[in-house]
């Protein structure tokens, strides 16, 4: 089984939905804590290492910390905003670590850790759901060694019925590419022996961002 799944938007149509807000509220509908406590739970039970992070600054200091304790050497962002992009190059030139910048596809073979947010996590299966779009986001989720995806608490949903909406919007879009992850990459197509990190990164790091509330 591979758990890297990408489906192809705009092939399919799906029950009416709404807007952001209204998958919002669907989510609000089970107690807050009681789903990033499924969250972790779930995700564990894939082997994924779950974790919770104050701000985007213990995001890049754990991506810094993680690379380093795996003497890897690189680590790729894409999609980070100006800011944090700053702060974790300052992060990595003190740590002798090298940022990779796109394209992407010039560093097939170099990219140790990708760090990445998440657009929306589903606690049922422990699966984070990303907008991959972007050729630099693909190459970086399926070819690091490490995957490091920060969601915030607010964007856990129940369920993957609660997506539904999110996808109908997405299909008044030009198709692109959604993947939902769950857990490390791993297959047990070969003699039914199961082998991690064939198909995509050995290990997937989820880092839940507690918001204050405003």
């Amino acid at each position: 089984m591979n758990i890297y799944e990408f489906i192809l938007i705009g092939s399919t149509r799906l029950e009416p939905g709404g807007s952001d807000e209204e998958i919002l509220r669907y989510g609000d509908n089970m107690e807050h804590n009681v789903l990033i406590h499924q969250m972790k739970e779930k995700a564990g039970l894939v082997q994924a290492i779950v974790s919770t992070a104050g701000g985007m600054e213990d995001v890049l200091r754990h991506a810094v910390d993680v690379t380093l304790r795996q003497n890897g050497k690189t680590i790729a962002a894409p999609g980070l905003d100006s800011q944090s992009r700053q702060k974790l190059e300052t992060l990595c030139g003190d740590a002798g670590l090298t940022v990779l910048y796109p394209p992407l596809r010039n560093h097939l073979s170099e990219i140790h850790t990708a760090l990445t947010g998440a657009d929306w996590a589903i606690a049922e299966t422990g699966t984070l759901v990303l907008d991959s779009g972007s050729e630099d986001l693909r190459i970086a989720t399926m070819l690091s060694e490490t995957h490091i995806a920060w969601i915030p608490a607010s964007r856990i949903l129940p369920d993957a019925a609660a997506l539904s909406a999110y996808l109908v919007e997405k299909m008044k879009s030009p198709p692109g590419y959604m993947s939902f992850i769950t857990g490390a990459s791993r297959t047990a197509d070969i003699e039914r022996v199961l082998a991690i990190g064939v198909h995509g990164p050995q290990e997937l790091h989820i880092l839940i961002m507690e918001e204050n509330p405003s």
